[in-house]
């Protein structure tokens, strides 16, 4: 079975054609990068497949279930999400203690509406361990630093064991030191049987956790495979649309402008 596969997706807005032609699967075992210009169609792809737009044609099947014929509710529950844009959303969070914060993950909610179970507690507890929180265990949202926020949600988008992980520029706005103790937990998601969709804009943050990569350019894909495949002088200079150079250290991608 598939994680996502889509076949030939058309997505418009109004005249606006933002996909076109749009053919991608994501196989048992794979962790994707997803890198173009703005306005490239990434937003809308990872829309489409966390099942919240509908592509204007074409098939698209998440986790098994194929649009139009399952609950599109349910997959939800099975996908996590993480985003610097999540952020706004920090009132509900502002005086909630980490914990709770990655509890609320499970019900996919802002704030907690059900009950809590002796289980929940114990997992948010590993999760607070493993994504090494335990320092501020027991704080509340509004006092910790910028990497430590984005490791709370990670932690909450892990909290429902889901099978599918997105990540929307989540280093967005964090200093090196933050996103690379961010960067280094994605290490923990792929080893919890998760399997990753990674958008940004800066491919170093490509570490070795991710296997695949998805270049579009104007709402085409350019190329899709092996990172090492994809991530190309060639490729990168097409999707970028200016000339560049990749150098990979220590199985990392680095951009320079030639």
């Amino acid at each position: 079975m598939s994680v996502v596969k889509v076949e030939d997706i058309q997505f418009k807005r109004g005249d606006n054609q933002i996909l076109q032609d749009v053919n991608w699967e994501i196989e048992q075992g794979q962790q994707w990068g997803i890198l173009g210009l703005n306005g490239s169609g990434k937003t809308s792809l990872l829309s489409i497949i966390s099942t919240y737009e509908i592509p204007s044609s074409g098939e698209v099947e998440v986790l098994g279930k194929k649009f139009g014929s399952a609950y599109l509710p349910e997959i939800r529950k099975k996908i996590g999400y993480v985003s610097s844009s999540l952020e706004k959303f920090s009132d509900y969070f502002w005086n909630e203690s980490i914990e709770r914060i990655i509890i609320s993950g499970k019900f996919a909610s802002f704030g907690i509406y059900d009950k809590i179970m002796d289980e929940d507690w114990a997992r948010a507890e590993y999760l607070v361990k493993e994504f090494r929180l335990d320092h501020v265990k027991g704080y509340t949202f509004k006092v910790l630093s910028e990497g430590e926020k984005r490791r709370v949600l990670i932690a909450r988008a892990l909290m429902g064991k889901p099978n599918l992980l997105i990540l929307d520029e989540p280093c967005s706005g964090l200093d090196v030191l933050a996103r690379e103790q961010f960067l280094e937990a994605l290490e923990i998601a792929a080893e919890n049987d998760t399997h990753l969709v990674y958008v940004t804009h800066h491919i170093e943050e490509l570490v070795p956790e991710i296997t695949h990569v998805l270049l579009l350019k104007e709402g085409k894909v350019i190329a899709a495979g092996p990172k090492k495949e994809v991530l190309t002088d060639e490729l990168l200079s097409e999707t970028y649309q200016v000339p560049v150079a990749i150098e990979w250290r220590s199985d990392r991608p680095y951009l320079s402008v030639k």
